[in-house]
């Protein structure tokens, strides 16, 4: 094994008080950062007055990148990942990276840190001993059906939505699951219009009727064995 390391850094999904005291000393030690938007993670790095050279590394640039950045720390260099926001690899680039960089025998450190979806589970109420997490549905092709195989799942089932098409996914819902199904969601996480809205289906899909939905989101949808847990003394 190589000297050279990479490290998954998480950065703050809104508040910029969620960066780690960790996350900023590696990001201040390593040899460059690989950044999915150069220009959103300097706003951070200048914030935290950190200076290492920032790298654009995203989705459409990856597969091209890819073996120069392993020869890096093949030969020793310390590169850290992130994302625009959260942790990378969740959603996020960072997959790719960092099975490569396994199956080359560089070290691997992920950072504990920021991830929409925890909060937002959480804050729903729903049994936690079991859920799915979803990352984004399908654009077109598998949604529908993708959404009529939630319909029978018996574990809280979390993914994150667009602004512009959370209602229709709550009323396909509806089609699929019934308007009494249980399901929590939020937008703008750890920021100033942080909102959760609890109720039935029909309930949520109301209120973001008559109040436009903004924002990023994140849907919690109750499993079926946990509609009504039961407590023992």
């Amino acid at each position: 094994m190589s000297d050279g390391k990479l490290y998954l850094v998480p950065t703050p999904i809104g508040n910029m008080g969620d960066m780690t005291y960790r996350a900023v000393e590696v990001l201040k030690s390593v040899d460059k950062v690989l950044a999915e938007d150069t220009r959103t993670s300097r706003v951070l790095l200048n914030h935290y007055q950190i200076e290492t050279r920032l790298e654009s590394f995203h989705q459409h640039n990856e597969h091209a990148r890819l073996e120069s950045l392993l020869k890096e720390m093949e030969n020793g260099a310390q590169i850290a990942q992130i994302s625009d926001a959260g942790t990378p690899g969740i959603s996020d680039p960072g997959f790719l990276l960092a099975r490569a960089a396994g199956e080359r025998g560089i070290a691997l450190e992920v950072l504990p840190g920021a991830t929409a979806f925890v909060p937002a589970l959480i804050k729903s109420g729903f049994a936690l001993h079991r859920f799915v997490f979803e990352g984004f549905l399908p654009q077109k092709k598998g949604r529908q059906t993708k959404l009529k195989s939630w319909a029978e799942e018996p574990a809280t089932l979390v993914f994150y939505e667009s602004p512009h098409k959370l209602l229709k996914t709550l009323d396909q819902m509806i089609e699929f699951m019934g308007s009494q199904r249980r399901v929590s969601v939020s937008r703008e996480l750890t920021k100033k219009f942080e909102e959760t809205v609890n109720g039935t289906l029909s309930e949520v899909a109301e209120h973001f009727r008559n109040r436009a939905p903004k924002g990023e989101f994140v849907v919690v949808l109750e499993g079926l064995d946990s509609a009504s847990p039961t407590h023992e003394d």
